[in-house]
Formats: structure tokens, C-alpha cells, sequence
């Protein structure tokens, strides 16, 4: 970034664009804290991601062209050319699945957030690609992958900003709800379609069959309520989660902005909101 870009007017909130990378049910919970907080924002994602928490998350505005989350609603773009005037509405939030440099090119966002939440992957540097860039979850480094990144793992620091060095690297269990951890997950065990005849809220037994993978049969890992559950037709990677179980029958949360994305939402926030103070009180210099 040239010293001309870093010197550059701020716009005020409400004609500045955010891109959020992810449909899952963290990028949902920053698109939707940024949206009710007046910034343009849209959603970018593949056109069949695996996100299982699809209650919790804007991602099915993708297959069915239009989702709801917490009194905010979701509209896929199909017209690229559209999207400047649709934006500038700010009606919904804008999801699309088009090639990303073109998004990019045709928007110029002001802020760019990945919430991919690609646990196991190293992150391609970003930082030049919009005024801010932020990055959630482990492996993203402030000031070389972004300008910065916010802390998404469990514990005291979630949700903190960081302008300098890494977040936490990948460690440890998931959260434990009723004594289970991981154990409330299927991971695909193997490369495939997913298929699915149930929804995302049905009780099931331990060890009933739920879905498959091709042929092979997956059954729930624990008696409870499906919390999460990849879109049935969706083709996946081995590895990737397609199954969560919730063992309350009473309290189990399947839909609405979870404590940890909410959490993490509002850091994006801050870290937003701190930027243009910082940007409109010291000759609009960024970070």
C-alpha cells in the first residue's frame, strides 16, 4: 500500500463497503453486526460451501437465494453490475459466490474481512487488498497476512484485537456443552456427496443413521438435537465437518448468533470503529 492510499479520506460508515469471506456462522455474525451498525456489507462464498450451523448463518441465501438471521435478511446477487446500486439500498445483506478479483475489482471495498475460518490452512497475504484488512481465526499475522486480525479461540482474549503478531495457533478441544466436546461432531470420512433427508432441529439417537457420503452411511455420534448439518447435495472434502449434535433437549441454541461468533463480531467492530477514529483524528492514516 503506497503512502497516497494510506493518506487517503475515510468515508463516513454509511458509504463504506465490507466484504466478509465466509458464510459460516462467524462471517454471518460480523456481517450482521456490521450491517446493523450502517456499513454496506456483503458476503462473499463458494457456491456450495459445507458450513454446517446453517441456522446460525446467512449461507443458505446461497442455495435457496434468500436467509434471515436475527431480524437481519440475506439476498444472493446474481447480476454483478447490480451490485454498486443494491448495496448502496442497504435493503439486506448481499451474498454472491462469483469469482472473488472480480468482486473486488468492481467494489474497491473499504474493509475486508476474512472469516473463513480455514483452521488448517495458511492464509494467502490479503493486506493489499482494501483499506483495512482483518483476519479471524489461527495462522493470520497482523501486519503481513492483514493489517489486522482478531482472536477466535475460547477463553479471555476472544474477540481481542491484534495489530502486531499472531493470533493463538490451533490447539485444544472444542467447547464442551453437557460433557461433550468433539465427540458432538462427524467429520466426512471421506470424499463425497453429502446427502441428508433431515433438518437441522430433529431429535436423534445415538448411532442412528442420519446421512451419507455416497453410499457410506453416518450415523449421529450422540442422543440430542442436530445443531448443525452441511446442505444436503453439497459435495465435500474428506475431513470436513458435516454433523453436530447437541445433547440438550432443553436450552440447545440451533439458530440465532452463537456467544463465540457474537463474541468475535463484535471485536471486528472495534477494530472497525477504532480504525476510522483513528483514521479522522490523525490525517486519516491507516494502519
Amino acid at each position: 500500500m503506497n503512502e497516497d492510499s494510506q493518506t487517503k479520506y475515510l468515508p463516513d460508515t454509511a458509504s463504506m463497503i465490507v466484504i466478509v469471506r465466509g458464510s459460516g456462522d462467524v462471517g454471518s455474525a460480523v456481517a450482521h453486526c456490521l450491517f446493523q451498525h450502517g456499513f454496506k456489507v456483503l458476503i462473499h462464498d463458494t457456491p456450495s460451501p459445507s458450513a454446517t450451523r446453517r441456522m446460525m448463518a446467512f449461507t443458505d441465501a446461497i442455495f435457496d437465494g434468500k436467509a434471515a438471521l436475527a431480524g437481519v435478511s440475506a439476498e444472493r446477487i446474481d447480476d454483478l453490475s447490480a451490485l454498486p446500486r443494491i448495496l448502496s439500498d442497504q435493503r439486506s445483506i448481499s451474498v454472491v459466490t462469483h469469482d472473488f478479483d472480480q468482486v473486488l475489482h468492481i467494489l474497491h471495498p473499504d474493509v475486508l474481512v476474512d472469516a473463513r475460518m480455514r483452521k488448517h490452512h495458511q492464509p494467502e497475504v490479503q493486506i493489499h487488498l482494501a483499506r483495512l484488512t482483518i483476519g479471524l481465526g489461527p495462522n493470520f499475522e497482523a501486519g503481513i497476512t492483514t493489517h489486522l486480525a482478531i482472536e477466535t479461540a475460547w477463553g479471555d482474549e476472544l474477540g481481542k484485537i491484534i495489530s502486531k503478531g499472531n493470533t493463538h495457533p490451533l490447539s485444544g478441544e472444542p467447547q464442551t456443552i453437557a460433557g461433550h466436546a468433539r465427540d458432538r461432531y462427524v467429520y466426512a470420512p471421506q470424499r463425497g456427496v453429502f446427502r441428508s433427508g433431515h433438518r437441522i432441529g430433529d431429535r436423534v439417537e445415538k448411532g442412528q443413521p442420519i446421512a451419507f457420503i455416497d453410499e457410506l452411511s453416518l450415523a449421529a455420534p450422540l442422543s440430542g438435537l442436530i445443531r448443525g448439518l452441511t446442505r444436503d447435495g453439497v459435495e465435500v472434502e474428506a475431513g470436513t465437518k458435516v454433523i453436530e449434535v447437541d445433547p440438550r433437549l432443553e436450552g440447545a441454541q440451533i439458530a440465532g448468533i452463537g456467544q463465540r461468533p457474537g463474541r468475535i463480531a463484535q471485536g471486528v467492530l472495534e477494530a472497525v470503529q477504532n480504525w476510522i477514529a483513528q483514521g479522522q483524528n490523525s490525517g486519516d492514516r491507516l494502519y
